[in-house]
């Protein structure tokens, strides 16, 4: 493929509330078994592009040792690679990321040393599948200096007052581009994924770091949106963006419903993630589990309805949970009951609690308890 991919992961949410406070939102467990930038990682794989690099900053350890070799997602080694791309102190520059046009501004040099003709960036805390090569034709057959992937929001969804919102001609170029507006009732918002040629990229950049604009969409694609010929893609499929607990909590339910599943992990195009050597998940006699995710390395005794169990879950005998989503290496102690929660990684919940949040608003349950006193 033409084309080096930058996946955006150095932001940090604050509607995440708690589940932010360890981890970047990329990062974050989706679907029992991925992280949400495997997504994007994928997309990029299976569309044959072989140089991709990742843009971290903010709480980004687990994010850095997910993305520690580039063989779980089948990058070039020779001819490309997976790069992480983290704030560097220069002799000219001495701070952190300040947008994300600051932080590809920050690695312009890795840019100009690329030789594909076309750049994709994609945020990195967003769920999709898509092919790129289909994008950059629609790129090239439109002669478009940017394309923006745009995906239009279901009434089942939040309301696009997150997102930015795009209005298009006939034509499908883009005439007019809001971000975050306090009120609208447009449905049509950016995805989060752009296709631009390298080279212009480098000017644009160049060009918002000596005005001192910081952000993309600010700083470049309202800037420029009546100068450069600017077109919007529709993006097929399914697609979320997770950087609000609702929201995390909601596609993470929705990989439950049987047409999402099949979706992203039928047919071709996987979901590739990295590889743990923990063993498949053990049921005991005691166990009952329906319309469940469960990854490996769980032991489950107790009864799991309508839920998602990451990696190493213990679920102790008379537990009840229901419409939740445990994250990795939780100990839940006897006859505790989990009802439409979010419990968080490393947790121990001591026997005998009942946690519950409300069908339209998941709770957030943090325990640091210590397991081996119980």
């Amino acid at each position: 493929m033409k084309a080096v991919g930058i996946i955006l992961a150095g932001g940090s949410s604050s509607r995440m509330g708690a589940l932010a406070d360890k981890r970047a939102v990329a990062a974050m467990p989706v679907a029992g078994s991925f992280r949400c930038i495997d997504f994007a990682l994928s997309s990029l794989s299976n569309s044959h592009c072989q140089r991709v690099a990742v843009c971290t900053q903010f709480n980004a350890r687990s994010l850095n040792q997910h993305l520690n070799s580039s063989k779980w997602w089948d990058f070039g080694r020779k001819q490309g690679g997976l790069y992480l791309l983290t704030p560097t102190v220069t002799a000219d520059n001495d701070s952190w990321y300040r947008g994300t046009a600051d932080s590809m501004y920050q690695n312009i040099g890795f840019l100009r040393e690329c030789h594909e003709p076309y750049v994709i960036i994609s945020s990195g805390d967003c769920v999709y599948k898509t092919d790129f090569n289909r994008i950059l034709d629609y790129h090239i057959a439109k002669s478009a200096d940017i394309t923006i992937a745009v995906t239009t929001l279901s009434p089942s969804q939040e309301d696009a007052t997150r997102f930015g919102v795009v209005t298009r001609d006939e034509d499908g170029r883009v005439t007019d581009f809001e971000e975050k507006p306090e009120k609208t009732d447009k449905t049509l918002i950016n995805a989060g994924i752009y296709i631009i040629r390298r080279r212009v990229l480098i000017e644009m950049l160049d060009r918002a770091n000596r005005e001192k604009t910081y952000d993309f969409v600010r700083g470049i694609l309202m800037k420029y949106k009546d100068e450069k010929k600017i077109y919007a893609y529709d993006l097929p499929g399914y697609w979320n963006n997770i950087a609000t607990v609702d929201s995390y909590y909601r596609t993470n339910m929705d990989f439950l419903k049987k047409d999402v599943a099949q979706y992203f992990f039928s047919g071709y195009n996987e979901i590739y993630t990295k590889a743990e050597d923990e063993p498949p998940a053990k049921y005991n006699p005691d166990a009952s589990v329906s319309n469940s995710l469960i990854a490996s390395g769980c032991i489950i005794s107790g009864t799991v309805e309508n839920s998602i169990l990451s990696r190493k879950v213990y679920v102790s005998r008379g537990c009840v949970i229901r419409n939740s989503v445990i994250l990795n290496d939780v100990y839940i102690g006897e006859n505790t009951v989990i009802e439409n929660c979010i419990v968080e990684s490393r947790g121990t919940l001591r026997p005998n609690k009942r946690y519950a949040g409300s069908p339209g608003h998941a709770r957030v349950v943090v325990e640091d308890n210590e397991r081996y006193l119980i």
